[in-house]
């Protein structure tokens, strides 16, 4: 098995090169220019939206409870370890075209939940389901079900493997390196047993949400989401007060950085322009899964009476993820010196550690960054438990779902133990796989899109009340 591997990490640099990068971004692009820069001119409606949201509709969840789903699935792992990837292969500048890739997210992923909301339909359950493969088959029409049946398949492998085994596998290593912080020196056996227990009690914790249906899963997460995103903001925080005199030169950093990576101190003679955008796109578009179509899924279920209303919702959730979070790693990571020397190389959640670290000290840095990096990863392994759940539940009907949350547990317990590089490539393939046949439907319906978001902001006032 290990000769597959490097078969398909050319297949996955490949996959995630410039084409689809292009699409992701030029799809952002298309829609920010049809809808005349909504997610700027908008965005204060979104962020009033999440001190005000209530059931007002049609729908099995509240729409922050269906947007708590969402950003337990969009902040994750991908905050920590991905931003450190970003700024230490594509230098600091990597962070701006992240921002650049979120502005655009922004819109793609308002689109995609709006049709979701406008495209969704019910279950033999009474549940409302929806998502890219419900509003491929219902908005483009029955002669593209193929398209969807394609999307429902890369969705269930990407949740076993990014949204299962990935996750709860970073969940035992982020453990087992606190143990390993106050016990240098632990022999494998040891980690092992540590990592296996992570495995089986996280299963027994899956199998008592999943249990409750999607309704838990918002309760859970509703309450889970908040308190890990504050406790990670508040210590990245601490770190760059800490550091506020160095604040100035990161962003400086920052900008020239994007358009000038050689004039960088530091090491990062040889890494390019080219490689500054391809980091910072890549690593923002996997943060938060704008254009993927796995969102959506989540704000289907939402009860609103207008599918406008759960779409600004997705704006505030590539703004949390990526403007606030993802770039209060950055801002660590650059403002603490971590990452001086090591440009051009791989990174992992050692880079944050290290960030943390000089502010908290090397112990107490590992404790946090691994809870922070528990409370995300569980929040994400349950969302893509409900993305994989629904795929199947397209494909084969509502005992689908049931069969394949039962897949899923399972796999939980072996994805705390193996080795994942398989694992990693083949999700990291079908995540890009599942956003090529969302991007097409999402393009050819824009129409759609255009014609619902006039419709709405031609009867309501701009925070969203209606007019009088």
């Amino acid at each position: 098995m290990e000769s597959l591997i490097p078969v398909l990490n050319a297949i996955d640099t490949f996959m995630w090169g410039p084409p689809l990068i292009t699409l992701l971004v030029g799809t952002g692009i298309y829609l920010t220019v049809r809808l005349h820069l909504l997610q700027v001119f908008r965005l204060p409606m979104a962020l009033r939206l999440i001190f005000s949201a209530k059931n007002d509709g049609h729908g099995d969840v509240s729409s922050f409870k269906a947007l708590c789903v969402a950003l337990a699935a969009t902040v994750g792992t991908g905050n920590i370890v991905g931003v450190a990837t970003a700024v230490k292969v594509g230098g600091p500048g990597a962070i701006f075209w992240m921002w650049v890739a979120a502005l655009f997210g922004m819109c793609t992923k308002y689109a995609e939940i709006l049709l979701a909301v406008h495209f969704r339909k019910k279950n033999v359950r009474g549940d409302f389901v929806g998502g890219p493969m419900y509003y491929i088959e219902n908005g483009l029409g029955a002669r593209w079900h193929w398209l969807a049946v394609l999307f429902s398949v890369f969705g269930m492998i990407a949740a076993l493997g990014t949204g299962c085994m990935t996750q709860i596998n970073t969940i035992a290593a982020s453990i087992g390196s606190v143990f390993q912080s106050f016990r240098p020196g632990l022999d494998d056996g040891t980690l092992t047993f540590i990592y296996a227990f992570v495995g089986v009690a996280a299963a027994i914790l899956t199998i008592l949400v999943l249990f409750g249906g999607l309704k838990r899963i918002g309760s859970v997460t509703e309450r889970l989401v908040p308190v890990m995103a504050l406790i990670y903001i508040l210590a990245a925080l601490a770190v760059v007060f800490t550091h506020l005199s160095s604040v100035g030169p990161a962003f400086a950093q920052i900008f020239k950085g994007a358009f000038r990576p050689s004039a960088i101190s530091g090491g990062l003679a040889g890494v390019a322009m080219q490689q500054a955008m391809k980091a910072g796109f890549g690593r923002g578009i996997f943060s938060n899964e704008a254009g993927l179509g796995t969102a959506p899924i989540a704000h289907a279920a939402a009860d609103v009476t207008h599918p406008v209303h759960q779409a600004m919702y997705g704006v505030f959730e590539v703004f949390a993820d990526t403007i606030v979070i993802c770039t209060l790693t950055a801002l660590s990571i650059l403002v603490s010196g971590a990452a001086a020397g090591h440009y051009g190389r791989a990174a992992g959640s050692e880079l944050t550690i290290e960030a943390f670290g000089a502010t908290f000290g090397p112990r107490l840095a590992s404790v946090i960054v691994a809870l922070c990096i528990t409370m995300f990863a569980y929040s994400t392994l349950l969302s893509w438990s409900l993305y994989g759940g629904r795929c199947m539940e397209f494909l084969f009907g509502a005992r689908g779902m049931a069969v394949y949350q039962a897949i899923y547990v399972v796999f939980v317990v072996v994805g705390a133990t193996v080795e994942l590089d398989l694992a990693w490539q083949i999700a990291d393939s079908a995540n890009a796989l599942m956003a090529i046949p969302n991007l097409i439907a999402v393009l050819f319906l824009s129409p759609t899109v255009v014609r619902l978001t006039r419709n709405y902001f031609g009867q309501h006032a701009p925070d969203g009340r209606r007019a009088e």
